[in-house]
């Protein structure tokens, strides 16, 4: 049996999304902090939070753990005491990234459905808050995952490489810990993302119908709102990052459902229907931390602005050097 065709996709894929993931969720990083993409600084804040916490996800998902064991198995990052804070720290990663997508998501939420909540919730000091509180809860409840892996093997007294403790799959508390942790990343963040976005349609809807009657009364139907073009940047930009979220997530949510329905545990071989599911929702799962830069790139032409601008700045001075 020749090597599996999923494990040759994954070693051009991981690499792949790693040279991508590391550099395009830094360049976000610089260019939101900056603060000149016409984004108030309470959304900068929550994109800048999720830039990070993807770029950590890149770091100790792809790259790590997953180059690092096609590409150097024997190096250091496989000794027991390295690999087992490398692994609690992708855990942490990832649960962080989707709960700030929420957070997100909700901070729309209040500024387009609760006026009354919005001035006092969407703010610069309570985006910064909910980022932290988020940061270490998610760490907290990863904590876990650190305790649960034990050497592979010991080569020369040293502990090699991480698996999964022999009671890991049999006693309670591990199960019902593995249960929480599905259900809290990605199942509720999954569903409360969908709630949150159905109800802010709703609501732009109903607002958008009321509007148009007055202004088409007092002003006439050509004259555009001055409320509405605002808050289109925001909302496209909400859609466009939630979106993308629900469709490379869905595979690894209705996955997990049907991995714990049928008590799959073991694949046949490695055609197996649910082990190629498995893997690909895996790598669509990984894509998601690489996507919202692009989503910036097209929606927010500030963004582009800022963008060409940091493209251009370097080749500028490669000119004037050539020129002196």
């Amino acid at each position: 049996m020749g090597y599996p065709v999923m494990f040759q996709i994954e070693d051009i894929y991981y690499p792949a999304l790693a040279a991508v993931g590391v550099p395009v969720n830094l360049v976000a990083i610089v260019i939101l902090s900056r603060g000149k993409c016409g984004l108030s600084k309470c959304i900068s804040r929550y994109l800048v939070g999720m830039a990070v916490a993807d770029l950590l996800v890149v770091i100790t998902d792809p790259i790590l753990t997953r180059v690092g064991l096609s590409y150097f198995p024997n190096s250091f990052l496989f000794i027991t005491p390295v690999c087992r804070p490398i692994m609690f720290l992708g855990y942490a990663a990832t649960v962080v990234s989707v709960w700030l997508t929420v957070a997100f998501t909700f901070d729309r939420f209040v500024a387009i459905c609760c006026e009354n909540l919005k001035t006092k919730y969407c703010t610069e000091k309570m985006a910064a808050v909910v980022i932290g509180t988020v940061s270490v809860l998610g760490c907290l409840e990863s904590v876990p995952w650190y305790f649960i892996y034990q050497p592979y093997l010991i080569i020369d007294n040293v502990p090699r490489h991480c698996i999964f403790k022999l009671n890991f799959r049999t006693s309670p508390v591990w199960a019902a810990f593995e249960l929480f942790h599905l259900i809290l990343t990605p199942c509720v963040p999954f569903f409360l993302i969908l709630l949150l976005n159905v109800m802010t349609v709703r609501r732009i809807l109903v607002a958008s119908q009321v509007r148009r009657g007055l202004r088409g009364r007092s002003n006439g139907e050509n004259h555009k709102d001055p409320e509405m073009e605002n808050r289109k940047k925001s909302i496209i930009l909400l859609f466009s990052i939630s979106g993308s979220f629900i469709l490379l997530w869905v595979t690894q949510v209705v996955n997990n459902i049907y991995r714990r329905i049928s008590d799959t545990r073991y694949y046949n071989s490695y055609t197996d229907p649910r082990f190629i599911t498995q893997a690909t929702s895996g790598m669509l799962q990984l894509l998601s931390s690489c996507t919202n830069t692009c989503i910036y790139v097209l929606t927010q032409a500030k963004f582009r602005e800022e963008l060409k601008n940091a493209v251009k700045y370097p080749l500028n001075l490669i000119v004037k050097l050539v020129k002196s």
